[in-house]
């Protein structure tokens, strides 16, 4: 059995807990709107047509944030085609992903459902096709109280009260050659510049994100964002990062540590944004949207011929998730909430169907897939400040990233009521570890109060429509806390989340 251990110290803060970390993504592709969030014949559906039974699991996987409407899909998007009587709105092409736009679905609709879910909408403008007017025309309509065309019509239309979207970002992957409108870093950084300025006179008060890489394969990665960002650096908030991982050739080591590349990912774009910050002598620091991530088997996808028809909501990229899939995502948290200091916001993507936590089938149920779960306990537990945490574990090779640690373990300290929860995630194929973490900086003694672990012999078992249960969190029996010290047994290749409470606190 493996070795490995933890010091927590309170006073060690990386930053608070940002409640933006648990966003998820919701894009007009594929059947993530349609037999997704909205089916109207379903029979759970209520009466604006949205399926109740996604809305449960939507709140019990504790999404915070939800960008929309995309995704590539924005970049041809007009989104006065989904407002007014249905009957009306017309039906377009959806070049991003060859498939038709019945606009059944469009912003007002959408934000009655957000409300449902209880969780706040980060816009996305089309900046492919479209530019500084149309943005500035649907901030009007969204975000104006009233008295002009576009805000009266929105009242019009059922929402008397404008919806006070905060989050908007400006465009989508626009350094990618696949994206419609797609621009150079000199193009897209000035056609920001001026939307953001544009959109700061509407209303100052707004959050901006800006186009970063859309992965850091890309040949431009780092200088994109240094070019847009001298454009733009002192007039947006945010800059986006988009990042996928999937096991290629049966390299499970590898894949178990992408967060590695993540870290990387994050620690790059952020010296990036600061040393063009010290060039134009700004005082402001530009904090990161990782409003694209998950695990998402894209090469099956890219080798696949577009489909001849153009149908409505076709089924695309339903990546069914297994065991490794939701350690990885489990670990994947830990990454982003170990940056908390500077990844203020961040979106799985997507939420339903789509290379989802959610799954439906039309006119049936929906189930949650592997990786619902750590996603929804590390959204239920971590709370209050995020602690950095001096880790000593073994290492293992990997032929993606080198020598990485078989263990990564990241905590949070609520100061209010003392709780502190310990994530960790063991890498090792083969082996368990025992992690010990030392407790004996905290004021209170602290007890156990609940442990879950995700894991199974077959690291390839899935959730289905006819098995949706087969693997869910079980309590972890193999952790103890002795004074000051916590032990706890990781099982080979599994994600673990353990709460500990003050001695006098409620059980």
């Amino acid at each position: 059995m493996h070795l490995a251990s933890v010091v927590l110290d309170p006073a060690s803060v990386v930053a608070p807990v940002s409640r933006r970390t648990f966003g998820s993504f919701v894009e007009h592709m594929g059947r993530c709107v349609y037999t997704g969030i909205y089916e109207p014949d379903h029979p759970s559906a209520d009466e604006d047509g949205f399926r109740t039974d996604v809305l449960a699991l939507t709140r019990e996987l504790g999404v915070t944030v939800v960008r929309y409407p995309g995704g590539n899909f924005v970049s041809g998007y007009r989104w006065e085609d989904g407002i007014g009587p249905r009957d009306r709105r017309p039906r377009r092409r959806d070049l991003a992903w060859h498939s038709v736009e019945t606009n059944q679905v469009g912003i007002d609709e959408f934000a009655r459902w957000a409300a449902k879910a209880d969780v706040e909408i980060m816009y996305a403008v089309n900046l492919g096709t479209r530019g500084v007017q149309e943005a500035l025309d649907v901030h009007e309509y969204v975000n104006h109280p009233e008295g002009t065309t576009l805000s009266e019509l929105r009242r019009a239309n059922g929402a008397a009260k404008p919806y006070g979207i905060r989050m908007w970002c400006l465009g989508n992957e626009m350094d990618g050659p696949w994206q419609t409108g797609h621009k150079t870093a000199h193009e897209y950084g000035l056609l920001a510049a001026s939307t953001a300025r544009a959109l700061r006179s509407a209303e100052p008060g707004l959050e901006l994100v800006v186009c970063g890489s859309s992965s850091s394969a890309m040949p431009t990665f780092g200088t994109w964002e240094a070019t847009v960002l001298e454009h733009a650096y002192d007039l947006v908030d945010y800059v986006s990062c988009h990042a996928y991982y999937e096991e290629m050739d049966g390299d499970l080591g590898s894949f178990l540590a992408s967060a590695v590349d993540m870290d990387h990912f994050v620690d790059s774009i952020v010296a990036t944004a600061d040393s063009v910050g010290a060039r134009l002598r700004s005082k402001k620091k530009i904090n990161l949207s990782f409003d694209e991530w998950n695990v998402w088997y894209l090469s099956r996808f890219q080798g696949q011929e577009p489909p001849e028809s153009w149908d409505v909501a076709p089924r695309v990229i339903e990546d069914e998730y297994n065991v490794a899939d939701a350690v990885v995502v489990g670990n994947l948290l830990i990454s982003l909430l170990r940056h908390s200091d500077r990844v203020t916001a961040a979106c799985q993507a997507q939420l339903v169907n789509v290379i989802a936590p959610i799954r439906t089938e039309p006119g049936g149920p929906a189930w949650r897939q592997t990786i619902f779960h750590p996603f929804a306990k590390t959204a239920a537990l971590a709370r209050g400040d995020v602690l950095r945490t001096r880790l000593t574990s073994p290492t293992y090779g990997t032929a993606k990233y080198g020598e990485v640690p078989v263990v990564d373990a990241i905590a949070t300290h609520d100061a209010e009521t003392g709780e502190v929860v310990v994530f960790a995630v063991n890498r090792d194929q083969n082996d368990p570890v025992e992690l010990t973490v030392d407790l004996h900086l905290f004021a209170e003694a602290l007890h156990l109060a609940e442990a879950d672990t995700l894991t199974d012999a077959d690291l390839a078992a899935t959730n289905t429509r006819e098995s949706p249960d087969r693997v869910v969190l079980r309590p972890n029996d193999r952790v103890t806390v002795e004074g000051d010290t916590l032990k706890a047994v990781l099982p080979r290749v599994s994600w673990t989340a353990i709460r500990l409470r003050p001695a006098g606190a409620d059980r």
